[in-house]
């Protein structure tokens, strides 16, 4: 049996083999970001990759030892798919590789965030689909809430404050990546009259959430943005946690919607890219589709809530979707597109 570092050489010798042959970098049009895929990429039960893989043609599968699965690319060899590995530990590092990569020209792509996500009942139900213009972290002070002051919500603060929903002068840390909001706006207003399919196990997940009018509607696509964590939280008190953190640290210019774990590792990734000329931040898209809910429905306890099934084959249709519009839009008007960002 052959060892990991064996493997690992064999991976670098086929890459460096390939980008030999191509003699110059493919100018990738759109990069399609997914965090994860329970099995193969085509022919058995999908996951946030399958769907772009076996619609969109990407055919071509490429090594790539900087991530944590081949890549995929399609005949023309302008869109190009990765899985980034779940949590923001190999989101950030995938995207990375994916930058330094020498066999592609990512100077003028568009990167679209296509995952799943727990939505905010308050905003959206089941399969809806929101376009963020900002991504936030949550590196924070915490001390378990039993502990905490009884007049506070939660015990979970900024590094530097000494209480919840205070911002500091000089945080040690940076919890806030603002996307360009006229290209997620624009995206949005491509994508706002799509419509999601519904079904029996969506229609059921909406009943009963009495006092939460949108989380009762049929699946639509709204602007929303992204909470990225790498705690798995679930409940009423840290989805009031996530509103109040969103709202905090965008000086209330944003408001949370959709929980993930990769979203500003990617973000963080594109950024330094960016900074190095390799990639266009500004072109940075996020968009993610409700596979659960952020907090149990009236009636139901968090440990209920939180060890309930996904109903994620239809946010992963809904995914592609939604994001497969903006695609094809960039792609079939590329002329236009390549040197003027849409909405700017």
């Amino acid at each position: 049996m052959k060892s990991p570092s064996c493997w690992l050489f064999v991976g670098a010798c086929l890459l460096s083999l390939t980008v030999h042959a191509q003699q110059k970098p493919w100018p990738v049009e759109v990069v399609i970001v997914t965090t994860f895929e329970p099995g193969e990429d085509t022919g058995d039960t999908p996951g946030e990759f399958q769907f772009w893989v076996e619609r969109e043609h990407l055919d071509e599968k490429l090594p790539f030892p900087g991530g944590v699965r081949p890549l995929r690319i399609n005949a023309a060899h302008d869109v190009l798919g990765i899985v980034t590995g779940m949590t923001l530990a190999n989101a950030g590092p995938s995207i990375m590789a994916l930058g330094l990569d020498p066999r592609f020209d990512l100077t003028h792509a568009y990167f679209l965030v296509a995952g799943i996500a727990g939505v905010d009942p308050k905003d959206a139900s089941i399969g809806s689909a929101a376009w963020a213009s900002f991504v936030i972290n949550d590196v924070s002070r915490q001390i378990d809430s039993r502990e905490a002051p009884a007049a506070w919500p939660y015990g979970i603060f900024v590094i530097g404050a000494h209480e919840p929903n205070v911002l500091p002068a000089h945080p040690m840390s940076n919890d806030f990546y603002e996307l360009n909001a006229k290209l997620a706006h624009w995206a949005f207003l491509q994508t706002r009259a799509i419509e999601i399919p519904d079904n029996a196990a969506m229609q059921q997940s909406r009943a009963g959430w009495v006092g939460f009018p949108n989380a009762m509607r049929p699946p639509f696509v709204f602007e929303g943005d992204s909470f990225a964590s790498d705690t798995y939280w679930h409940g009423r008190v840290m989805t009031q946690y996530a509103e109040d953190w969103v709202k905090l640290w965008t000086h209330g210019r944003g408001h949370f919607s959709m929980t993930n774990m990769e979203d500003s590792a990617i973000a963080e990734a594109l950024q330094r890219l960016d900074r190095m000329q390799r990639v266009d931040y500004r072109r940075l898209m996020v968009l993610r589709v409700a596979s659960n809910y952020s907090q149990p429905k009236p009636g139901v306890t968090a440990i209920e809530s939180v060890s309930s099934p996904y109903i994620a084959s239809t946010a992963f249709e809904a995914t592609w979707l939604v994001g497969s519009a903006v695609v094809h839009e960039l792609t079939g008007k590329w002329s236009v597109y390549r040197d003027h960002t849409p909405g700017e």
